[in-house]
Parts: C-alpha cells; sequence; structure tokens
C-alpha cells in the first residue's frame, strides 16, 4: 500500500481528483504520522484535527459532486504560526500571545482554504520569527529529523522540520532576513522567498514590516511553486502588495525540470564563496555549479561588495522596525496581562506584562531597535542603515544586468547541535549572512538541496530580480532534476 506521506504535492493531489484516495484518507495518514513522531520533532505548536477532517470531508464532497478541484485541492498544509487564523491559536511562538485565537484569517491562510488545501495546524517559530534555530520558541525547540540533536533552522524551523519529518507535503513560512530558505537549507527541503509585496502580509504579525515576506515551503521545486502561485498575487488589504500577477513560476518550474539551462547566465557571488563557510558546504555548491554548468548554464563570477555590509545593516533596520511593531504588546488590548490586580498603574502593568512575555531575544532586539531610533542616533545608525541598503540594491541592479540570476550557498555551514549558538548572539546571527542581502534588496530567492556534507544537507541560493521569481524557479528545477532531491534517515 502507498504511504500518502511519502508523496508529493502534486502526487496527492492526482490521487484526490482522480479518485484514487480521499482528501480524508490523506488528512488522516499525515496526522497519524504527526502523532508518531512529533514527541520527537516538535514541528507543531497546534495540531487542528478536527478542522482538518472537515476540511478534507468538504474537498471530497466537491469531488463526489463533479466540481472542478484546483490543483492541490485536498493537499494537506502546516502553517508557521505568525499568520493569524480564524478560531485557532497563533502565538507567533510567543507566551504574550499564549491562547490568543484571532477572529479572521489571514490572506494567505484564507487564499490556501479557497483552493482547497487541509490545513493541519500551526508549526514552531522563534519567537516573532527572531531568531535561526527556533531555540527561541518559548514553547521550546523543533529538532532537526536529519538528527534531532541539531537545529532544524528559524525562525520556521517547524515548517521545515514538518517537511523533512514528512509530516506534511506542504508548509508556510514567513521570511525576514532567512527564515524560511535557512531552515530549507539544513533540512534538506525547498523554501522560497517571493519578491516583497508577490505575497500579501495581511494577517502577519509584523517583526519587520519593510522585510517580511510569506513564502512556500516543500520538498519539490514544483510543489513550492504550485504553492507560491496559490497565495501570490496582490491584495487590497496589504497596502504594500504589489498590483501585479504572480509571475509564471509554475510553467518555470517544469521547464527547468527538464534540464536544459541553454542560454541561462548565473553569477557566483564573490563575497559568499570565500572564507567563513564550511569547507564541506563550499563542495556541495561547487559540485553542484559544475552540474548547472552541464545544464547549458554559462557561469560567471560577479562582485557585490557591498553584501559585507548587509548583516550589521539588518541588525539596525529590523530591531527598529521590531521595536515600533512591538509597541502593541502592552496587556491592554489582547494577549497576556499580568499584574493587573487594581492596585498598579498601567505603565506597572506594561511593564510586568512584557517582561513575563518576551523572551530573551525579543527583548534584546526591541533594546537595540529602541536605542538606534532614539534622538541624536537616528541618523547614525537608523540613517546610516537605510543607506548601506540602498548601496546592496544598486549591487543587485549592476549584477542584474550581467546576469540573469545570481547564485551562492544558502548557509554558511550545516545544521548546527543544539543550544551550540544561544550563548553568542552574534555567530547565532551569522546563520542568515547569505540571505539577508535580498531581504534588504527585496527580490526573490530560493533555496534547494544540492549536496549533503557529513551526511547533512547543504542548499544552494537561487537570487533573481524583483519581479522575476520564475527565474528563479527554473534554475532551482534544473539543479535537482540533476542532484535529486534527499531523504533523511528515519526517525
Amino acid at each position: 500500500m502507498t504511504d500518502l506521506t511519502r508523496l508529493t504535492a502534486v502526487e496527492i493531489a492526482a490521487l484526490v481528483a482522480a479518485g484514487e484516495t480521499s482528501a480524508v484518507e490523506v488528512t488522516r495518514a499525515h496526522l497519524d504520522r504527526i502523532a508518531e513522531v512529533d514527541d520527537r520533532v516538535h514541528a507543531f505548536l497546534h495540531v487542528d484535527t478536527d478542522g482538518a477532517l472537515a476540511a478534507a470531508r468538504a474537498v471530497d464532497a466537491r469531488r463526489s459532486a463533479g466540481e472542478p478541484l484546483g490543483p492541490l485541492a485536498g493537499v494537506p498544509v502546516a502553517v508557521k504560526d505568525v499568520l493569524t487564523t480564524k478560531g485557532v491559536p497563533t502565538t507567533v511562538g510567543s507566551r504574550i500571545l499564549e491562547g490568543w485565537r484571532p477572529p479572521y484569517d489571514s490572506t494567505i491562510v484564507r487564499r490556501l482554504r479557497e483552493a482547497g488545501t487541509v490545513m493541519l495546524g500551526k508549526t514552531n517559530m522563534d519567537e516573532f520569527a527572531m531568531g535561526s534555530s527556533t531555540e527561541y520558541s518559548a514553547y521550546g525547540p523543533s529538532r532537526n529529523p536529519w538528527d534531532t540533536d541539531r537545529i532544524p533552522g528559524g525562525s520556521g524551523g517547524g515548517s521545515a522540520a514538518a517537511l523533512a519529518a514528512y509530516e506534511a507535503p506542504l508548509a508556510i513560512g514567513s521570511d525576514t532576513g532567512g527564515s524560511i530558505r535557512q531552515p530549507g537549507a539544513v533540512t534538506g527541503t525547498v523554501g522560497a522567498k517571493p519578491t516583497y509585496g508577490g505575497t500579501s502580509r495581511y494577517g502577519l504579525v509584523a517583526f519587520s514590516s519593510s522585510l517580511d515576506t510569506p513564502g512556500p515551503c516543500a520538498r519539490t521545486v514544483l510543489d513550492a511553486a504550485l504553492l507560491h502561485e496559490v497565495i501570490g498575487g496582490h491584495d487590497p488589504r496589504d497596502s504594500t502588495s504589489i498590483p501585479a500577477p504572480v509571475p509564471g513560476v509554475v510553467a518555470a518550474a517544469k521547464l527547468g525540470a527538464t534540464g536544459d539551462l541553454t542560454g541561462v547566465r548565473l553569477g557566483i557571488v564573490t563575497e559568499f564563496t570565500g572564507e567563513g563557510a564550511e569547507p564541506g558546504v563550499l563542495a556541495a555548491f561547487r559540485e553542484s555549479v559544475d552540474a548547472l554548468a552541464k545544464l547549458g548554464a554559462e557561469i560567471v563570477e560577479v562582485s557585490c561588495p557591498n553584501f559585507t555590509y548587509a548583516l550589521p545593516a539588518y541588525y539596525l533596520i529590523a530591531p527598529s522596525e521590531c521595536s515600533s511593531n512591538l509597541a502593541r504588546f502592552d496587556g491592554v488590548r489582547f494577549g497576556l496581562r499580568v499584574g493587573d490586580d487594581g492596585n498598579r498603574s498601567l505603565e506597572e502593568v506594561m511593564s510586568m506584562t512584557r517582561e513575563a512575555g518576551f523572551g530573551p531575544e525579543v527583548k534584546r532586539r526591541i533594546m537595540i531597535g529602541t536605542y538606534a531610533l532614539s534622538s541624536g542616533y537616528y541618523d547614525a545608525y537608523y540613517g546610516q542603515a537605510q543607506k548601506v541598503r540602498t548601496l546592496i540594491t544598486r549591487d543587485f541592479t549592476a549584477a542584474f544586468e550581467r546576469v540573469d540570476a545570481l547564485i551562492s550557498p544558502t548557509t554558511p555551514s550545516v545544521a548546527f547541535p543544539l543550544g551550540a549558538r544561544t550563548a553568542d548572539p552574534y555567530q547565532m546571527y551569522l546563520a542568515d549572512l547569505y540571505t539577508i542581502p535580498t531581504n534588504l534588496y527585496g527580490g526573490p530567492g530560493i533555496s534547494v538541496p544540492c549536496g549533503l556534507s557529513d551526511g547533512l544537507p547543504v542548499g544552494l541560493q537561487v537570487m533573481a530580480p524583483t519581479m522575476a521569481d520564475d527565474r528563479m524557479y527554473r534554475v532551482a528545477a534544473a539543479l535537482e532534476s540533476a542532484v535529486g532531491t534527499f531523504t533523511p534517515p528515519a526517525l
């Protein structure tokens, strides 16, 4: 009998559409898998068993009635707990929102429901998406299915771990500095950050509003492209949403899967292939570059000198926006409230609530951001960081005049052991060294598995111009056709 949890989203949708299996059977198989392994992985913060089965029954009823089904109808999906879900807990990995059940769906979730996908539940994450390992979740860390003593990346480690553990065939993440791509790289899965504004932020609990980008996570490039097409497109409820259709990402993924990159020019970012990356990561990356060349791509070296300033610029811009966005969590309007015994002032209640509700990394970034925005320091810190952001954008613009897309390793290292970097924030921040420039620029980026180093996955990153998301899918699918997919050891 076919193990439904091992199939791709494309395969599951085809079986459901043909009546060879039911959406309920598919959903039950994945719920059983979650029950079997999630005590070791901790990918989920909440499993919505009743809601998932109800959604699956609705898909089966539509098929029985002869109604047309979408390309992902009946396919289970796991949703990062940063997106609001009506009546389903949304915590953002924080105690300050523990138990909150939003009264509305985010646009991403609404589109998933309309497409007939089946939401299994909400996945674990670093608190307020601030972290690179999921160890900053207030509800305990997720673990990497390749080695449960190692991190699954962050901040969306729960979504990536759910994919690698075969608990879900599709997942949703959000990417502010690499939080989709970095977990994808270290778990051997595919993670795509769309062009900023290409997916709606309505209902996404904000961390850094000029950077946050929801996107698809999957085990294959085509599955990611199909999910991208479902969730993408203009949303009038998001003022930063681009009023343009989704680029042809599915067609591009199918074209790339033919293994022909003739006429495609790829630039290796020289700043990301020198010192700083583990030898095993660089070896897998170089082998993948050779594979891309054999598929017909022209490979050139491209220098983007200002990329080396992306990390410090990011850690001024993102915390500054965080300190503004998180001011709404005051213990008054919603969420946790501590110390409200009738004898304390509003300021005391706010202080006690935030002390109890926010974890150490969130407090660290709020303090950094508040300082950077304070009188007398704004121009020296936040203002200078925005100037660096402009220089990074110019580097991308100049590079894309020479090449169709840029490539680099996704991360400098493979998955590191749990606890290895929690005492050293700077070392933790380095996990996103290669992904942050794309966020500052606003363009799309994707991580696709490209090999193994000491038995652990390595990802290759493809970066494309804004609204040229289709280019990255073509290159990623071509590489996947050459190197294949990677399966973790059995849990």
